[in-house]
């Protein structure tokens, strides 16, 4: 036996941490529109809208929500008229057909699709590629084989997004600073440089949170979308003519007429809407109508009119096209213009990166990834967190490609690849809850499928295209992701197996207990374990080396279960394991994948719930055993050996499990033996 400080240097058994295995299909949830604490989620939105004000809330999900699509200007136009060359030319027709695909683009994926649609399809109040993939989990789980599937979705869901997570800081903050080129041409060689410094800045404050500074975002991101819109205004007034690009004829007749260089140009247009994945992921935090409402009476008209005024400003001046966004302005607004977008891309960035580390906390909820050291950032929003591991792995990602790329227009060619695949994982999860969530018949269906999945996939061909000229950084990295995820999972899935084998049955444990008179030391003890039908390996130690047991013996399974958050009296299932006078009981505590497992505190609210025979404050003097051993390769083939490296090096790696459940270190103690793989 160690002490718990002891063994943090020892790896990890995965799945010896007291996780259930995730995602499981039959485990309790809260009904269809319960939200936490036994309301509903509609009872709850309405009482923060009527304390904050839907505005308040729409202004704060301007500094968050829309950093990413509202910054888009800066590069999107300009890569469709430079990309290849200059194959799309400023001719009227291909002016107006850019502007008219680009128009009709975010009206069908953003408008419709996401704010119109896909918004209404939330998982307990909560969205995003993975919240959408657990909701399909439950409509299916009377389908057991499909259930599989969808988490296979989800995975690939998660890897692109963490590619958009490394691309976006770099292509955001890089195109703003490149307005330096325009604005103050002195330094303008010195553009990677400083973008450089910002990005190392901005990583560099992640550790205190952005609580402090978050109010301050939606009002920059109001004076940049009116920036945006006055801008773009300016020149339609000079030159109305543009305003027939809002017809869809003109994007059906350059498609028809230059059908080459229209499939390429797709590849560019898709910058657009960029971002549009936000607007349902951070749906829980701030809800349907403030982000309806922010996205149509502001986000929409400013991105149509500034894109308009760009389309005009080529038109009428070809030359502008190498930055029509910065070359809407005169000269002396140039600077400021170029600081205020740098902001504006580091706000962008900061929304990405937070939800990188949202994306990765639920994923390791889910078993997706080994246990990652998370600290809280805020004690009053619970989604303020700071995963030290991946933000190091986000920022040396960032500077490599940034550095690689050195301009935002050949970083925009790589970033399409990541953000269309994402839109098509959505879209055929989609496609796969309508029918059971909203009755959708099968002509509704394959409408959807055509006008969403028949876009989104010309966009992801016309930026495949473009593998060869970076748009292999975010399948590589999405590959990456993908091997660590199914690795993790597969590994977790061996160890468990060699477990059981050493663990043996609970009940049998139990009834050997009862007849063998062993020693009842005072107190309690609690053990993490995964399920109820072992013995933990630490309580068997503990027993076999010891021949001791406390006189209270609790063995506690965390299971995540596939909804964001659990209401308390779902929380716990009791089992006195068959007999009422061992002292020896079982009790399952169920979290939802958005919320930290603080086990001594769920243990308390137990015992205040009378659901454990105890009073409250006896359990800060329980003491925690935790199992964990090494991890050793074996020769069986049930796994590739580099696979098994690929295991035993994350294992190593993994946060201490103690931290993880918020266990005491002065009162948690580590017991057990190898386990292989």
């Amino acid at each position: 036996m160690e002490s718990h400080d002891a063994a943090r240097a020892s790896a990890p058994e995965p799945s010896g941490d007291g996780v259930v295995e995730p995602a499981d299909p039959e485990a309790p949830e809260p009904e269809d529109g319960e939200a936490p604490g036994g309301g509903t989620a509609a009872d709850e939105s309405q009482g923060g809208a009527v304390k904050r004000g839907v505005a308040a809330m729409a202004l704060a999900a301007l500094g968050v929500v829309f950093g990413d699509i509202g910054t888009s200007p800066l590069y999107a136009l300009k890569t469709v008229f430079t990309i290849d060359g200059g194959i799309v030319k400023a001719t009227p027709p291909d002016v107006y057909g850019v502007v008219s695909l680009m128009f009709w683009s975010i009206t069908i994926i953003v408008s419709i699709k996401y704010v119109g649609i896909l918004m209404r399809a939330d998982n307990d109040g909560e969205g995003g590629v993975m919240a959408l993939a657990a909701l399909a989990q439950r409509l299916y789980k009377h389908r057991q084989r499909r259930t599989g599937v969808f988490l296979v979705i989800g995975i690939v869901g998660v890897a692109l997004f963490y590619g958009d997570s490394i691309i976006t800081p770099a292509v955001s903050v890089l195109s703003a600073v490149e307005g330096l080129q325009v604005a103050a041409p002195a330094v303008g060689h010195l553009t990677v440089p400083i973008a450089a410094v910002i990005l190392a800045i901005l990583f560099a404050v992640q550790r205190f949170g952005t609580g402090k500074v978050g109010n301050l975002f939606g009002p920059v991101m109001v004076l940049w979308f009116a920036v945006l819109a006055v801008s773009g205004l300016f020149t339609v007034v000079q030159h109305p003519s543009v305003l027939q690009g809002l017809s869809p004829t003109w994007a059906v007749l350059f498609v028809f007429e230059h059908p080459a260089i229209a499939f390429v140009a797709m590849g560019a247009v898709v910058l657009v809407i960029t971002g549009a994945e936000a607007l349902y992921a951070d749906m829980g935090h701030f809800g349907r109508s403030p982000i309806r409402r922010a996205w149509f009476f502001v986000v929409f008209p400013a991105l149509t009119l500034n894109y308009l005024g760009q389309a005009s400003l080529v038109l009428h001046q070809p030359s502008a096209r190498s930055n029509p966004f910065l070359l809407l302005f005169p000269d002396v607004l140039r600077l400021p213009v170029v600081v205020l977008a740098t902001v504006a891309t580091i706000i962008a960035s900061q929304a990405v990166i937070s939800g990188a580390f949202s994306l990765s906390r639920q994923a390791v909820q889910l078993g997706l990834l080994p246990p990652l050291t998370i600290r809280q950032t805020s004690k009053e929003e619970s989604g303020q967190i700071y995963l030290p591991v991946v933000n190091t792995l986000l920022f040396l990602g960032v500077l490599a490609i940034m550095l690689a790329f050195q301009s935002s227009s050949r970083l925009a060619t790589a970033y399409g690849v990541s953000v269309t695949g994402a839109l098509v994982v959505d879209t055929v999860l989609l496609l796969t809850v309508a029918p059971l969530l909203w009755h959708w018949r099968p002509w509704k269906v394959a409408l959807a499928a055509v006008a969403f999945g028949g876009l989104e996939l010309t966009f992801l061909s016309g930026n495949l295209s473009k593998v060869l000229h970076g748009g292999w950084v975010p399948l590589l990295i999405a590959a990456a992701v993908i091997l660590v995820m199914t690795t993790w999972r597969r590994g977790r899935q061996l160890v468990s197996e060699d477990r059981r084998e050493k663990e043996g049955s609970l009940a049998d444990f139990v009834e050997e207990v009862r007849t063998e008179r062993l020693v009842r030391v005072p107190g309690i003890a609690v053990f993490p374990h995964p399920n109820r039908d072992t013995t933990p390996l630490a309580l068997r130690a503990n027993v076999d080396h010891n021949h001791v047991l406390h006189e209270r013996v609790i063995v506690v399974s965390i299971e995540v279960v596939g909804v964001p958050q659990v209401p308390q009296r779902k929380r716990f299932t009791y089992d006195e394991l068959g007999y009422a006078d061992d002292g020896i009981e079982h009790l399952t505590i169920r979290f939802g994948f958005s919320e930290t497992p603080d086990v001594p505190e769920a243990l308390r609210s137990a015992c205040v719930a009378h659901v454990l025979d105890l009073e409250p404050n006896a359990m800060d003097h329980a003491s925690f055993f935790i199992s964990r051993g090494g991890i050793r390769r074996t020769r069986a083939t049930r796994m590739a050996w580099w696979r098994k490296g690929l295991f035993v090096t994350l294992a190593h790696n993994a946060a201490d499990p103690a931290a993880r459940f918020q266990l005491p270190s002065d009162r948690t103690v580590t017991m057990g033996s190898d386990v292989g793989i």
